[in-house]
């Protein structure tokens, strides 16, 4: 008898007694050609109810160059703050719109003699949807109040009027997007003195490089719409409130900027 049919051969045996004889693969039923190519696999068989998935293309987003020649022509054509308010409020050419709250357009009194700009809304701002109102805001009003000043006689704005996520600096595309918004603001505004509040703000409308510490202070001429206005960097209050021992500076600049005023003597009509 032998192995392979002895009931008492361990699996062992078995295999051993089969690699013996040269079966060192398993074998089906039907002979395998082992020298054909190996078949294609075939296409598995989609369900009657299932339809084939559609590939829409995204639509083409507008470039920063773009969105910005469309804001020049839609801000050309406000006629007034209200109408360039409005024309903000529908504009979707900045991404800052879709992650802040609202817009913050401005504050004060449109027809003072003074525009205060700064550089973005924060989070007090976004919330309100008024710029300066913050712990910054407040030292504002105090700074306008040491040289009989309020906000009943100030203008106030940002180069960007939503808040950039998490505070961050808006980018170089994010304001080249918004400054036909502000300069059309300024324009429209027609103040009689420009302050700028902080590096971003000076350096932007002012076309600096200094940094804030050596631009404060100094005269600077803005023109827009074909009218030249005396502008003045001054220290943010937020940086203020940072570096309190710098406050002396800002004084120095709020006394040059009433000095200012009363030289340029009443408004004309």
């Amino acid at each position: 008898m032998s192995v392979i049919a002895s009931e008492t051969a361990s699996p062992r045996q078995i295999l051993e007694f089969l690699l013996a004889a040269g079966v060192d693969l398993p074998l089906g039923d039907e002979p395998v050609n082992r020298l054909a190519p190996p078949p294609v696999p075939a296409a598995p068989v989609r369900e009657a109810t299932e339809t084939k998935p559609q590939i829409v293309a995204a639509p083409a987003l507008a470039g920063p160059e773009e969105a910005a020649a469309n804001a020049r022509e839609i801000a050309k054509a406000a006629l007034d703050l209200e109408a360039l308010r409005a024309a903000l409020d529908a504009f979707d050419g900045c991404a800052l719109k879709k992650t802040a709250s609202r817009l913050v357009f401005a504050d004060g009194n449109p027809k003072a003699r003074i525009m205060i700009i700064g550089e973005a809304p924060g989070r007090d701002e976004d919330e309100i949807g008024r710029p300066f109102v913050g712990r910054a805001g407040q030292l504002l009003d105090k700074m306008l109040a040491a040289i009989g000043l309020d906000r009943t006689s100030v203008y106030i704005a940002n180069t960007v009027p939503w808040r950039p996520p998490g505070n961050r600096t808006p980018t170089p595309q994010e304001i080249a997007v918004c400054m036909p918004f502000i300069l059309r603001q300024i324009e429209l505004a027609a103040p009689d003195i420009l302050v700028t509040m902080g590096a971003p703000s000076s350096q932007t409308l002012l076309n600096q490089k200094d940094g804030i510490l050596r631009l404060r202070g100094r005269w600077l001429s803005f023109t827009v719409g074909g009218r030249a206005i005396p502008a003045i960097p001054m220290l943010h209050p937020a940086y203020l409130l940072r570096s309190p021992a710098q406050k002396n500076l800002a004084w120095r600049d709020l006394r040059a900027l009433k000095a200012k005023l009363e030289a340029l003597g009443p408004r004309q009509a």
